[in-house]
């Protein structure tokens, strides 16, 4: 008995966006850095921007 091979991919079939994703760690990486410094950066211009006037004495 033979193990059944796994069938060649077709060449014209694009490969989905995720599976490009995790097959590259580099760009793994480059994106979890990019997604993190995006959102806490934007956060903290938010909370920067929404801040009221400090009453002075």
């Amino acid at each position: 008995m033979s193990a059944s091979a796994p069938k060649p991919t077709d060449p014209e079939e694009a490969i989905p966006l995720g599976q490009r994703l995790f097959d590259s760690p580099f760009l793994l990486l480059w994106s979890g850095l990019l997604v993190m410094f995006l959102f806490y950066t934007g956060w903290g211009l938010w909370e920067i921007f929404s801040l009221t006037d400090a009453p002075l004495p």
